[in-house]
């Protein structure tokens, strides 16, 4: 697969905030596969990777005009709206009172604003980037590798040579520092 560069991803974002359907085609054909990775990954299923993808690139289609180049770039946006709707999806198949096997979900739930919300809510005052420095560097990678690269925990263990204990330990520290940082 070809790799395309943020500019180009750019230039067809910004077509598709002014209705440009060629351009909104191109996007999604070079787009959709990464996405799709990150939607199956965390939802393990791919009719609901495919059922999530799509409501990703109608929000796409609607919500481009809004897109800031000086916060992410183009594909960490689009992967984030995918990330925080499989987050949602997930929550609404895990009935109340139940484990599902991913602890990480407690620490990120928040009760006064949705995912996407409270995403560019912190966004918009860069509170995350400096959250994000007060981790230390293994806490940072590891969350780096989870949420913006889709890796199983033992998937980052293996790759950073750490014992899989230790990278969950990394992880779970480092987003319950992440949520009181965020909340200050």
């Amino acid at each position: 697969m070809a790799q395309h560069s943020d500019t180009e991803h750019l230039d067809l974002l910004l077509a598709v905030a002014r209705k440009d359907r060629q351009a909104f085609e191109i996007l999604y054909l070079r787009v959709s596969p990464r996405l799709y990775a990150v939607a199956l990954r965390m939802l393990k299923r791919p009719e609901l990777a495919e059922e999530l993808l799509q409501d990703v690139f109608i929000t796409v289609w609607n919500q481009a005009g809004n897109y800031n180049s000086q916060y992410s770039a183009p594909l960490t946006w689009m992967t984030n709206i995918v990330r925080n709707r499989a987050i949602d999806r997930l929550r609404v198949m895990e009935p109340a009172g139940t484990e599902s096997g991913n602890e990480d979900l407690a620490l990120l739930q928040d009760t006064d604003l949705g995912p996407a919300a409270r995403y560019e809510q912190v966004r918009s005052s860069k509170k995350l980037d400096d959250c994000m420095k007060q981790l230390s560097a293994e806490q940072r990678q590891s969350i780096f590798l989870a949420y913006y690269h889709s890796l199983s925990h033992a998937a980052i263990a293996k790759q950073i040579a750490q014992p899989l204990g230790t990278t969950k330990s990394w992880i779970r520290r480092g987003l319950a520092q992440l949520k009181g940082c965020l909340q200050l």
